[in-house]
């Protein structure tokens, strides 16, 4: 996990004499990213450019070789924080969390989502760093007190993918032998691909997406793995994508794709400089996705998927739950208008936090709508007998 600290260049000497995060220095001039990516998937050493001659906007990071995909995604907020705010300092640091360190224990039976966030948050509360970089959908839909989400950057697309064995490629899912066994971390894709693809099996896979692609490639326990196709294309992985899950194959976990940027909620420097990374398309799905999320009290350990589509200024919400061999589930689809103007003046709730995101540039009455409509699926959804449905899933899963 990375966090990101900045500074202006008026302050850039209390910034350089940090001591403890000189590994790899990256001159204002932009290397070949290409490059440097290729020699950190294949060796994991780091990488030093000499920048004793460069300006002094460059900025410090520390690779995470068990974290590579986290480092790309931070390296590419800080490429648009560049663009926007030249005459800023950013420096990216490392650090492991609780949840990343438990590698021989499937996602949903870990428990919180804070697993993966309370220590990066701990830091951002001791201004250690004025930033942190995430995936949206390891975000909890209530984040504690003091911190809110900035930004949510563009999403990337959300759909799950099939990365096949080598032996299977050319293959799909409905093609591959009988009792063939297909490798995830995730117990919405399990339920949903149980009930599609019953002559199939599924097996818990944990580890990074170098760990997981190395297990499929090496071994033969799996004939095939799913993931996250955002995952594997920010990893210029897409080469590995043998199928994409559409939404009526699988409904994917909320928020994924999307990066989010966590700040302290008071902090308005940082909350207005970030908030020019926020796509509002996609800030306004997402809000409605945490929305019949945190409505349905879901998460890891239960089966719960979304697709949203925004077109002509309606906001379409699909949301469903699932019991966990999938034999059980409740699914309804909604839609809004999100089709308002952005108010020219300040209002009272202009700060706002909406399922823990604060879009200051997105209009108040399209993320209320958004808001919502998550809400209103979630009731729909419950009223029809989804808290059975969840609560079943949740003993069985505690129990497995």
């Amino acid at each position: 996990m990375f966090f990101l600290h900045f500074t202006a260049l008026r302050s850039v000497a209390c910034c350089a004499c940090r001591p403890k995060l000189l590994l790899l220095f990256l001159s204002v001039e932009p290397l070949n990213r290409a490059l440097i990516l290729q020699r950190l998937r294949s060796s994991y050493l780091p990488v030093t450019v000499d920048s004793s001659s460069s300006p002094v906007k460059t900025y410090r990071l520390l690779p995470n070789p068990a974290a590579l995909l986290a480092r790309i995604q931070t390296d590419s907020v800080v490429e648009m924080l560049r663009e926007l705010y030249p005459d800023l300092r950013f420096e990216i640091v490392a650090m492991s969390t609780t949840g990343d360190k438990i590698l021989d224990t499937a996602l949903s039976k870990i428990g919180e989502k804070s697993l993966f966030t309370k220590e990066l948050e701990n830091a951002l509360e001791r201004n250690e760093v004025d930033l942190v970089v995430h995936s949206l959908k390891d975000l909890p839909t209530t984040l504690p007190p003091g911190f809110t989400i900035g930004a949510v950057c563009k999403r990337e697309n959300p759909l799950d993918a099939v990365v096949f064995h080598p032996k299977n490629c050319g293959k799909t899912l409905s093609l591959l032998p009988e009792k063939s066994v297909i490798g995830t971390s995730s117990l919405r894709r399990a339920a949903q691909l149980k009930k599609k693809f019953p002559q199939l099996e599924f097996r818990d896979i944990r580890g990074n997406l170098n760990t997981r692609l190395k297990k499929l490639d090496e071994k033969e326990d799996f004939s095939a793995i799913i993931l996250a196709a955002a995952g594997l294309k920010r990893m210029g992985w897409e080469n590995r994508i043998g199928q994409l899950l559409s939404p009526e194959d699988c409904l994917y976990a909320v928020g994924q794709g999307a990066l989010a940027v966590e700040v302290r909620a008071k902090d308005q420097e940082i909350l207005n400089m970030v908030s020019a990374l926020h796509d509002a398309d996609t800030v306004l799905r997402c809000i409605a996705e945490r929305a019949f999320m945190k409505r349905l009290e879901g998460g890891c350990s239960v089966p719960v998927a979304v697709n949203t589509v925004l077109k002509d200024g309606q906001l379409y919400l699909t949301g469903a739950v699932y019991s966990l061999d999938g034999s059980d589930s409740l699914k309804e689809t909604m839609q809004t208008s999100v089709n308002y103007p952005q108010q020219t003046e300040d209002g009272p709730n202009d700060d706002a936090q909406r399922v823990g995101i604060t879009a200051k540039n997105v209009p108040g009455r399209a993320q209320e709508a958004a808001e919502n409509l998550g809400v209103e699926l979630a009731s729909l959804l419950l009223s029809k007998g989804a808290k059975h449905i969840l609560s079943v899933a949740r003993q069985l899963n505690d129990a497995r």
